[in-house]
């Protein structure tokens, strides 16, 4: 049984590599919301964007991506990149327009049971990190003491982030938080059993105003909601 649940396990496509790797690529079709790439992103389930060239070196971010299939993706209805210099851009995708597939992947939010833990994973791999601490001061802002799907997504849009790395109780995963779609996985060992909650900051608690409920649960129950 145990042999069967390894082979089961490491047969997974989202084991290939835990940090999926940024992608370059162009748009080669359009179908309606539907579009085929040059190049497939290494995930199903990675979001990317599509920048038009208007000529002039004028550049700009004019839809986000999620990638269905290998070398086929959906245009995303998720906002799409505010740009604070020029109107609202409502140009149509077009063939030829470049694709960044896991844009802004090297900057990310890790939810950690501890401090430990925190220092631990951030030693260890080389990215951009955005401390927890931000994301508390943003879910008190918005009146909400926990983090879901939504407030991560929000999140993540407001302040650049890519990718939100989640340690669980037996596993550690990557949510791609334009899609909502796990585009890494791995099995970790010695997490501690006594975690914060709602996870790892520097604050004693989150702060939701007046009207909020207080937040109540443990981490690793509430890590597996997201």
């Amino acid at each position: 049984m145990r042999k069967i649940a390894l082979i089961a396990f490491t047969a997974l496509p989202l084991f290939a590599g835990f940090f999926p790797s940024t992608v370059n690529t162009s748009v080669t079709n359009i179908s309606g919301q539907n579009i085929t790439m040059r190049s497939s992103f290494p995930v199903n389930g990675m979001s990317g964007i599509i920048i038009h060239n208007y000529g002039n070196d004028i550049k700009a971010i004019t839809a986000r991506v999620i990638q269905t299939s290998k070398g086929h993706a959906k245009l995303s209805d998720s906002d799409v990149i505010q740009h604070d210099n020029l109107p609202t851009i409502k140009t149509a995708v077009a063939k030829g327009d470049k694709i960044i597939g896991g844009y802004l992947y090297n900057n990310v939010l890790l939810l950690a049971p501890d401090a430990a833990t925190y220092a631990k994973v951030t030693a260890a791999n080389n990215k951009t990190w955005i401390h927890p601490d931000l994301y508390a001061l943003y879910l008190s802002q918005e009146g909400e003491g926990t983090p879901n799907r939504e407030n991560l997504a929000e999140f993540a849009k407001k302040y650049h982030v890519g990718l939100i790395y989640i340690i669980k109780k037996g596993s550690a995963v990557l949510l791609d938080p334009i899609s909502g779609k796990y585009v890494g996985k791995k099995g970790v060992r010695g997490n501690p059993a006594k975690a914060q909650f709602p996870f790892f900051m520097r604050f004693d608690k989150i702060d939701t105003g007046w009207f909020s409920k207080s937040a109540s649960g443990t981490y690793y129950n509430l890590m597996e909601t997201l």
